[in-house]
């Protein structure tokens, strides 16, 4: 998962679903974008900063992850965001370590 502060001044929490052909074809592909939606539907309003858009990446366990175990992911990423969001410049917590993963190099702006 990716974020975004926009720094427009409105509220809203926009959200963006992506899934690669890594996960399977357009079947398995699409049921991972509905659970992650329907995770982010519930969470997003209680877990995300407002002004930020968020992107959801699909990973290949996310089809046959429990739900609870799914929900329990989401809201994770999104304190987790939520905290590198809010932290002064320069303070935020380091990607993953993992330099193969694209989190790794994705840019968080404060």
């Amino acid at each position: 998962m990716q974020a975004l502060a926009r720094g427009d001044g409105r509220p809203v929490i926009r959200l963006g679903f992506t899934a690669t052909k890594r996960i399977g074809g357009a079947v398995e592909r699409n049921r991972a974008k509905r659970r992650l939606r329907e995770a982010a539907r519930a969470l997003a309003p209680h877990c995300a900063l407002a002004g930020c858009d968020y992107v959801f990446i699909a990973r290949g366990g996310v089809i046959a992850r429990p739900w609870p175990r799914l929900l329990d992911d989401v809201k994770t990423a999104l304190i987790r965001l939520a905290a590198d969001l809010g932290a002064p410049s320069g303070e935020a917590s380091p990607p993953p370590s993992d330099p193969g993963h694209p989190a790794s190099h994705a840019k968080r702006q404060s």
